[in-house]
């Protein structure tokens, strides 16, 4: 298969996200991973009641992502100046002067958290930090008793949960351990024996298609599709709970011949559910805070284009469910 040049970059660096010295005197106790949000209590990312872990790192650079924090790997501090009182503690407790009564210089910043810890209103806020299995575990477990009347567990996301393949597979092998259903949330953009390996890892895979045209997908989101449809095709093979998540873009990819494409494939994998999430901007306060300009001309699909898709996916043969 020939790849787009700077596909080839972009799986170079998702590679790269994951490489670690192995030692074989290492176990799961020593595995860190980056992580930027611990989100209990959600409706929408698998079965029942759920936890979401959120991992930092994508190789994918979707211009509506509703996360832009979780992209990089590395972590942020985000900076909301409506919360600001100006009151200087932030400035004082910097150790390397990133922080100035002029602003702030973050090529100086080493991510120490100082300023965060003293901030009073909460206008200053951490993004990304390395955790063990066992922290992440434990904080997953506080609601274990809404996961067993609810048939709920824990959702892997992201970012993207295949850029930290090592740390994935270990918290998802531990959460199994523990007898807690467990599901993630991919692009499936990685060579296929790291997919493969955290698809077997886990219960549930969500597996977001966002454009069947390889040229309009390189456009939106940085990368072509061809790797995230091969791999969608080889794990419809092996994965029995496979759901397929296609984000409703307006002016992006709710036109018909994209739906009818989409809704094709699925069909032809013998996947049978496939997810529909309609776009919203409910993200585009965080690129203020992290000091990005959002440049998303996307818009929010009329709730009768939304029904016209679902109808369309349903003439196929397919469960539809809008949102999940």
């Amino acid at each position: 298969m020939r790849f787009h040049e700077a596909e080839k970059i972009h799986l170079f660096i998702l590679k790269g996200m994951d490489t670690v010295k192995e030692d074989s005197t290492k176990v799961a106790a020593e595995i860190r991973g980056r992580v930027f949000n611990i989100q209990r209590y959600s409706l929408h990312d698998g079965p029942g009641i759920r936890t979401v872990v959120f991992l930092k790192g994508c190789p994918l650079r979707c211009v509506w992502c509703c996360n832009p924090e979780s992209i990089e790997r590395e972590p942020h501090i985000t900076f909301s100046e409506q919360k600001c009182i100006g009151d200087g503690r932030c400035v004082e407790v910097c150790p390397t002067g990133a922080r100035t009564s002029e602003g702030y210089r973050v090529e100086r910043c080493t991510f120490c958290g100082r300023c965060v810890e003293v901030c009073p209103t909460g206008a200053l806020e951490f993004m990304g930090r390395e955790m063990s299995i066992e922290e992440v575990v434990r904080e997953v477990e506080k609601d274990r008793l809404f996961y067993e009347s609810s048939g709920g567990g824990v959702t892997l996301s992201g970012g993207e949960v295949l850029a930290q393949k090592r740390f994935s597979v270990q918290l998802l092998k531990e959460f199994r351990h523990r007898m807690l259903h467990t599901a993630i949330e991919t692009s499936g953009f990685a060579p296929w024996e790291q997919v493969r390996e955290v698809a077997e890892a886990c219960d549930l895979v969500l597996y977001d298609l966002k454009h069947m045209d390889p040229d309009m997908h390189t456009r939106y989101t940085g990368v072509s599709n061809e790797l995230i449809l091969e791999n969608a095709k080889k794990l419809a093979q092996i994965k029995e709970e496979l759901i397929f998540r296609v984000p409703l873009i307006g002016g992006v990819n709710t036109d018909s011949e994209n739906i009818r494409a989409l809704a094709d494939f699925v069909k032809r994998t013998g996947v049978e559910e496939v997810h529909l999430l309609p776009y919203h901007r409910l993200g585009e306060s965080k690129y203020t805070k992290l000091g990005r300009e959002y440049s998303c001309e996307a818009f929010t699909p009329e709730k009768e284009t939304v029904d016209e898709i679902k109808r369309t996916f349903e003439s196929y043969d397919l469960k539809v469910m809008i949102g999940g």
